[in-house]
């Protein structure tokens, strides 16, 4: 019987298909964001690793600065595709594609960057928590302080309260839903503000359960029968323009159990808790909410706050 974390990596984990590295190739808002938070953390002659290199794109964007670059994958397909793409670009040769587990996998000496997108909606399902925990409790072990810096270096969370269309010519289904961020979904209404509901900075120590509870100002009337998920990833802090470089995964909707109706006024109290890494059912199947007629929501931290 296979466990949890076994069931995954056989559908994702680090044995995402072929064709899914390659949609990743052909998404700009992705490629962009990593091409720039590369090109700007990457000085010239520094060493960088990557734990889950896919076809070795992002290792090649560091290979552009860097003297020395180790690509780690685990699918021994990937492995042959990133070899071969990789051969095909300039600076190609300035990156060793290292056949090994991520969890397992050191570098044969200190590096200075760390690139790590083994990345979902909310930490979900893909493993970026726990290969992350676990190469800083080896690197330490083998090299000593200090760590190297992290991409992304931290990941900002946020959750939102929806009314969700689940018709389908006719057909009802509430089902999950992965939303572009950039277009306006038909049959969606946002019933409140988002509020931050996890904070993960890479340079600590990091738990894997995720866990939260809170409160939202209903703005608007409607049937609450979803939460949409936010996972804004901050690739790179550039403190000389008091900014960041960011990269926003696509929304996440998750169908609740028990619908609830609301208006404006109301107070919405919402919990969740759930293992980074684990499955999207896991998540909804924790998700509670109930309505209070009467009382003045907690502030929460609100997603524009970290924008």
């Amino acid at each position: 019987m296979l466990n949890e974390r076994e069931i995954e990596s056989c559908y994702l984990g680090q044995f995402i298909p072929v064709h899914y590295h390659h949609n990743m190739l052909m998404d700009q808002n992705r490629m962009h964001s990593f091409k720039s938070a590369i090109n700007y953390a990457v000085f010239p002659g520094a060493k960088v690793l990557e734990l889950g290199g896919g076809t070795g794109v992002l290792s090649w964007f560091a290979a552009a600065k860097a003297e020395k670059v180790w690509c780690v994958e685990f699918n021994p397909d990937m492995v042959k595709e990133a070899r071969k793409m990789l051969a095909m670009n300039p600076n190609g040769h300035k990156v060793e594609v290292v056949h090994a587990d991520a969890f397992e996998y050191l570098p044969p000496e200190p590096v200075d960057i760390v690139i790590c997108e083994m990345i979902h909606v909310g930490m979900l399902r893909e493993k970026q928590v726990e290969v992350i925990e676990s190469f800083k409790r080896r690197y330490l072990a083998r090299f000593g302080g200090p760590l190297p810096i992290f991409m992304p270096e931290a990941v900002i969370m946020a959750a939102q309260p929806l009314q969700q269309e689940y018709d389908f010519e006719g057909f009802y289904a509430p089902i999950v839903q992965f939303q572009e961020t950039t277009i306006i979904q038909p049959g969606l209404i946002e019933l409140a503000q988002p509020a931050v509901y996890s904070i993960l900075d890479f340079s600590q120590p990091n738990d894997t359960l995720i866990a939260w509870e809170g409160q939202f100002a209903v703005e608007k009337a409607g049937t609450v029968n979803s939460m949409r998920f936010v996972t804004k990833n901050v690739l790179a802090v550039v403190p000389e323009q008091n900014s960041t470089i960011d990269w926003l995964n696509h929304y996440m909707s998750l169908p609740i159990q028990n619908p609830v109706q609301v208006r404006p006024g109301d107070v919405l109290q919402v919990s969740f808790a759930y293992r980074a890494g684990g499955s999207l059912p896991s998540l909804e199947a924790s998700i509670k909410v109930d309505v209070v007629r009467q009382g003045v929501a907690e502030p929460a931290r609100r997603l524009t706050e970290y924008a």
